[in-house]
């Protein structure tokens, strides 16, 4: 028997999360572009029950996520909106729900078998039918396995089920099962395998292989784990112990290097864990939530260090209730966030940290990246870190063995993930096995000097010296001259902008009145509408990345037609940066593109500007620089 330490660690911390929704936060999910996924649960008349609606948590600019960016994503489909269920992130990045011990406010235990899959690059829900003949999958283990694969474990039966997540179709494997996969976990190995605890052969374990689709005996726990036919998590620790523990009072430890289990600690005050959750910390050390394994409420908090138990503090504000209600989910921060389908969230912030010989490693890299680009590769060593992170039982899975890229701007301080995909592995503790990911740069990351890691469990890196380039951040507006030369009144119509996925359209009045907007005056007085140059500014600022469009449908002096610019590169001048790179296709006349800083240029068919911008306040008339535009009157 492992003893128990009941004196509390010293430097631990929890912080409550900013939340200004208000909102009931059930399961988290860590998405592989560093954004988390929230559940949002509500009540009906005096329960918690789930909702089909999700939130994300955003990390502040700083890469933090106690004062997080919230934004809500689509709702799931129609009627379905489960409590209790299999989850996991797949290696392209999408997200899938398969089953429910319950589903919306129905207070029946249904067992659903409905199932849904996320894309968070369309924001789009797909429905997934179960597998053929399975009415019930309930609250099911899953896993995704070395290969990719998501494997599903249906609350009644002794079945396994593969998903091909190209057409969302089912193979059932998974022979030898000695009894029913209900209310167990499972644990990803270092050798590929699965583990979990029988919650009906009491005593027995068992191992699945992927290669051969089967399950063998991995002995015997010693010691009891079941409770009412309940069973606590189970987590892989960095030097290849699992430790399990027990809806009673008992642990055990499972040494997957010999496949022997030895007794662990016993949670004291008759404290245990009837489901509920422990998540890795960096450290090594297993940070779990308890309650009375009695079944009666008071949740306390509990390090594991591989030989002794030490309590912690609560997250603030909880109030009376039970471990299974809680959530623990690793931040690539390497800290946990902690969630019990209340509005209280809190972030631990452990003592201690990892070893180096934890790390990932990057092998391979460019050093030159594009903000926007997709598709680059990465290449290294421990991508997917040395356990999934977390455990609770059937009921929640919030496995994290994935890469994430993180991106720090040397200049500002500024914290950019970047959204990994098409991982070429979901093993854990591949030591010195080369591995790759490919991460799509998001588009409006901050230019310059930067530092990249790659993030496992909240274990980073050393980092990697990487300069970012951004085609179009110094541009913040264009407006043309529309036919207004020599003091002719200028057309009137509508212009719409579109900047990637934001168009605004605003109608305008070309008729000529005072100065133009930047203070300045010009032989001939051509009009600048102040509320076509506002809302340009307006629309980039909103997302200042190229590429720009913009298209009219005034047509008094050019007949029919449109114009089109597209920004694709900048350089650094006097006070601002410019344009270097821009293509215009037009049936009008001359137009004006102006700096960050407010500065004119004129368009050429040339890289400009030479040397920086025109001060507006000492211009009094532009001469056209050469080359024209296409079309024109």
């Amino acid at each position: 028997m492992v003893a128990v330490l009941a004196i509390g660690m010293q430097a631990q911390t929890w912080t409550a999360v900013v939340n200004p929704l208000n909102l009931r936060a059930g399961t988290t999910i860590l998405l592989t572009d560093g954004t988390v996924l929230v559940q949002q649960m509500t009540t009906s008349g005096n329960m918690v029950v789930p909702t089909g609606n999700w939130f994300r948590m955003i990390p502040d600019s700083n890469g933090g996520y106690i004062n997080p960016v919230w934004s809500q994503i689509s709702s799931m489909p129609s009627g379905y909106g489960p409590l209790y269920y299999g989850s996991a992130v797949l290696p392209d990045g999408r997200l899938v729900i398969v089953g429910g011990e319950f589903n919306l406010s129905n207070p029946a235990q249904v067992e659903t078998n409905q199932g849904a899959i996320y894309d968070p690059s369309t924001n789009v829900w797909t429905s997934i039918a179960p597998p053929s003949g399975f009415s019930m999958i309930g609250d099911a283990a899953s896993a995704v396995l070395p290969n990719g694969t998501f494997m599903l474990g249906d609350c009644c039966s002794s079945s396994q089920h593969l998903l091909n997540a190209s057409n969302l179709t089912w193979t059932t494997t998974g022979s030898g099962k000695s009894d029913s996969n209900g209310e167990e976990g499972w644990a990803l190995l270092p050798n590929g395998k699965v583990l979990t605890i029988d919650t009906s052969n009491i005593l027995n374990t068992e191992t699945y292989n992927p290669s051969t689709g089967t399950w063998s005996s991995a002995g015997s726990t010693s010691v009891s784990l079941i409770s009412g036919g309940e069973i606590g998590p189970a987590v892989l620790r960095p030097d290849g112990t699992v430790f399990a523990a027990g809806a009673n009072s008992s642990s055990a430890i499972y040494n997957s290097s010999t496949g022997q289990w030895s007794t662990g600690p016993t949670f004291p005050s008759g404290l245990g864990v009837p489901d509920g959750p422990a998540a890795l910390l960096p450290s090594g050390n297993v940070l779990v939530e308890t309650s009375p394994a009695n079944g009666s409420a008071g949740v306390v908090f509990f390090e594991f260090n591989g030989s002794i138990l030490t309590q912690v503090a609560n997250p603030p504000n909880i109030p009376s209730e039970k471990a299974f209600t809680g959530r623990l989910l690793v931040l690539p921060t390497g800290q946990i966030l902690f969630t019990d389908s209340s509005t209280h969230m809190a972030v631990y912030s452990p003592a201690g940290t990892f070893q180096n010989a934890w790390r990932p490693v990057i092998t391979s890299v460019s050093t030159s990246l594009t903000a926007g680009a997709q598709n680059n590769s990465i290449s290294g060593m421990q991508f997917n870190g040395l356990s999934q992170g977390a455990g609770y039982g059937d009921d929640v899975q919030q496995a994290t063995n994935f890469p994430l890229v993180r991106i720090t701007n040397s200049s500002t301080g500024h914290v950019f993930y970047a959204k990994t995909h098409n991982h070429s592995t979901m093993a854990v503790a591949t030591g010195g096995t080369i591995v790759s990911t490919q991460f799509d740069l998001p588009g409006n990351m901050e230019g310059g000097a930067s530092t990249l890691q790659v993030v496992a469990n909240g274990i980073p890196s050393s980092g990697t010296a990487v300069t970012v380039h951004n085609p179009a951040t110094g541009l913040v507006g264009f407006a043309g001259q529309f036919s207004c030369l020599d003091g002719q009144t200028c057309d009137t119509g509508t212009i719409s902008v579109t900047v990637n996925t934001t168009t605004k359209t605003i109608s305008y009045d070309g008729a000529c009145s005072g100065a133009p907007p930047f203070g300045f005056s010009w032989a001939g007085n051509p009009c600048i509408p102040q509320t076509i140059v506002d809302t340009l500014v307006s629309a980039f600022n909103s997302d200042p990345n190229s590429p720009v469009t913009a298209s009219s449908n005034m047509d008094t002096y050019a007949g029919s037609g449109a114009f089109d610019v597209v920004f694709t590169a900048k350089q650094t001048g006097p006070g601002g940066n410019y344009p270097t790179s821009l293509s215009v296709v037009s049936n009008y006349g001359n137009f004006q593109i102006f700096g960050d800083n407010g500065n004119l240029i004129r368009w050429s068919l040339t890289p400009f500007p030479q040397t920086g911008g025109v001060d507006p306040n000492t211009l009094t008339e532009i001469t056209p620089l050469s080359g024209s535009m296409t079309g024109g009157h």
